[in-house]
């Protein structure tokens, strides 16, 4: 696996896991304010589940390489 497809590799794992990662933790206020949308949540820490996204990201690319390095899965070139 060359640099470009590792990265691409992870760029789509992270978004995948991002989407898995979003819904946790997520409460509703009691009292919606004007002008708020009523489903949004109350606080989204969207930084905490940036990183955690990429930690679990960055193990499951870790295992995807050592998978490919070893030679359990060709991949083919364009």
């Amino acid at each position: 696996m060359d640099f470009v497809g590792g990265l691409v590799a992870f760029l789509i794992i992270w978004v995948v896991v991002l989407f898995t990662v979003l819904p946790f933790g997520v409460r509703q206020p009691d009292q919606h304010e004007e002008g708020h949308m009523p489903g949004a949540p109350d606080n989204p820490r969207i930084g905490f589940k940036f990183a955690v996204t990429t930690g679990i990201t960055a193990i499951l690319w870790a295992i995807l390489y050592l998978v490919v390095a070893m030679g359990w899965i060709t991949l083919p070139l364009p």
